[in-house]
């Protein structure tokens, strides 16, 4: 534990409790900001995420995200939003996507640290904060442009303000403001009202005098002004697309509105898995190391709950209401858990200085380690001496990682044989970080040519000239997003066969056309003359043909069978400079 730390835990003095406080932000600040500007988009998400804000840049279109030409439903643009400014800001995708992420990952935690201080005191208030930054689902989605983090913030944000209101009231600014961010994190992703989950606790505590009572009037007026953030975006595209004239813009209302709201919890249509996913397949390793306090948390929250301490039932019971209320829907994902990681960190706040001095927390950290150490020191050096089954991984997915886990596994077993057992939470946490570190560089070095097809695509351009025209026929976003010249698709919903049929009909059109697709799909037509074609070689785990326009002269093409959309290339002013990819 470093010096200032340690003497904080010692005297909780307003000097240490500064001095602390500063070390841990500049620690959040490396941790969480390291690796910005050293890779691409990777997949699923962020180069969609990343085409998103360029296209708004590029066509001036803020109020209806595209892609690749074509509307994208799917999600509210808050975060495409924020992607665009940072990238806007910056000059670069490549720097400006992951800003959004990190600044919503540095705002949660400075909320968490604020009000354990408030409810707690200072010495609870550095322990959350430690807390928190070790939590493994926390660091890596503040390491990747996905929506979840910034809807953590906002999430966390309406959870803060109804507390500062219920335990350290009344405070009717706060309340407002929790309404306030739960409207934005409702229009960022629909379930930013997740927040609520606090209140069934609220009014039990409440009732018993542990807790602000709350009011009708109080309830009206919050969920009034979380409405008028909503509408704030909602009535301006409802009268857009209503009045437009334009199919597409209805369409994309009511999928918006109904179908990735109430739709897709209750009938969801993907990421189908069993009532108990998350409690045995996800929480055990995104609650890490958190989740090794459990045993000994339980029955201290036990004692607590007998106590009316609405402090931690609160939030706790915020955590488990999320758990049941995500178990319940049919389609669910493990990045759904990040917003119960702040609450579960404010439930744990006043057990922190009792726990980090339990031998048998300590010991489960040191096994936990031990095994997660070993396991990478031995696939290392395996697949450093040529495993087979290990060298196949490596070959599939276009990495060579042994020497990367020889020295992660290696410096966790330095840690162990440094702190012993008695130490393990330290050893723990310290590899976290040296594991974050590493991920974030050497890690990010590794996996960037594989994850970005940036190299691909450059290859592409060089073989047709800059100026042709290109069709990417069940396109994936990295790909669109990676593209360096003029570049056409045929609708995400489209089935593949109508895409090319109708990529046929556009080949046709001109000579300076290719076709860029995935050859398990183009093989299927045995009317392309194979022996002008260009193998690409693979790419995120496909192999990738080029094919000219008179490659594919003797195909049957149908320009009915599809719609057109030509992804935007260039920004709305006179320079038509567009960032850097």
């Amino acid at each position: 534990m470093p010096k200032a730390m340690r003497s904080f835990l010692d005297d909780p003095s307003q000097a240490h409790y500064r001095r602390a406080w500063l070390l841990l932000l500049l620690l959040a600040i490396v941790l969480l900001g390291i690796g910005i500007g050293l890779r691409d988009p990777w997949p699923a998400d962020e180069p969609r995420f990343a085409l998103n804000a360029l296209e708004m840049l590029r066509t001036g279109q803020f109020w209806f995200p595209h892609r690749g030409g074509e509307l994208y439903p799917d999600k509210p643009p808050v975060f495409m939003w924020a992607s665009a400014l940072s990238i806007w800001l910056t000059g670069s995708v490549r720097l400006g996507f992951l800003i959004p992420t990190t600044l919503s990952a540095l705002g949660a935690l400075v909320l968490v640290v604020d009000l354990g201080r408030r409810l707690h005191g200072r010495r609870v208030a550095l322990l959350s904060g430690l807390a928190l930054l070790t939590a493994f689902q926390f660091v890596l989605q503040a390491k990747t442009a996905q929506i979840d983090m910034m809807l953590t913030f906002f999430t966390t944000l309406g959870a803060y303000g109804l507390l500062r209101h219920a335990l350290l009231g009344p405070a009717r600014r706060w309340w407002l403001i929790g309404w306030a961010a739960m409207g934005i994190g409702v229009i960022t992703k629909g379930v930013g009202i997740l927040p609520l989950a606090l209140l069934p606790a609220w009014l039990w505590f409440g009732y018993r005098g542990r807790a602000v009572r709350l009011s009708l009037k109080e309830l009206l007026l919050g969920l009034g002004v979380m409405l008028a953030c909503i509408a704030a975006w909602a009535i301006p595209m409802m009268l857009m697309a209503s009045f437009s004239g334009d199919p597409a813009l209805a369409a994309y209302r009511d999928n918006i509105l109904f179908k990735q709201t109430g739709q897709r919890y209750a009938d969801s249509w993907t990421h189908l898995e069993p009532w108990y996913y998350y409690v045995v397949k996800v929480l055990p390793w995104a609650w890490m190391p958190l989740v090794l306090a459990l045993p000994w948390a339980l029955p201290a929250w036990w004692h607590r709950l007998k106590r009316s301490d609405a402090r931690v039932w609160m939030p706790l019971s915020a955590v488990i209401l999320i758990v049941v209320f995500f178990s319940l829907s049919p389609g669910k994902r493990g990045v759904y858990m990040l917003p119960t990681l702040p609450l579960l960190v404010m439930a744990l706040a006043p057990l922190l200085p009792g726990l980090i001095r339990r031998r048998g927390l300590h010991r489960a950290a040191f096994v936990v380690l031990a095994l997660l150490a070993g396991v990478l020191l031995l696939a290392g050096a395996l697949g450093a001496f040529g495993l087979p089954a290990l060298a196949r991984v490596a070959a599939r997915h276009q990495v060579d990682p042994w020497a990367w886990w020889i020295v992660i596994g290696a410096l966790g077993i330095g840690l162990l044989a440094w702190t012993r057992p008695a130490r393990g939470l330290w050893a723990l946490s310290g590899w976290l970080a040296l594991f974050w570190l590493s991920w974030s560089t050497w890690g990010y070095a590794l996996q960037d040519h594989a994850r970005s097809p940036r190299d691909m695509m450059t290859q592409v351009a060089e073989i047709t000239g800059p100026q042709a025209w290109l069709a990417l026929p069940d396109f994936d976003e990295e790909f669109l997003l990676q593209a360096r010249q003029p570049s056409v698709q045929f609708g995400d919903k489209t089935p593949t066969s109508d895409q090319f049929r109708r990529a046929f009909a556009w080949l046709k059109q001109g000579d300076d056309r290719w076709l860029f697709a995935m050859e398990h799909q183009a093989k299927d037509y045995s009317c392309i003359a194979r022996d002008q074609i260009t193998d690409m070689g693979v790419q995120n785990g496909d192999d990738w043909w080029l094919i000219p326009a008179r490659a594919a002269a003797q195909c049957q093409g149908d320009p009915n069978a599809a719609p057109l959309f030509v992804a935007p290339t260039t920004l709305p002013d006179p320079s038509g400079k567009a960032p850097r990819l």
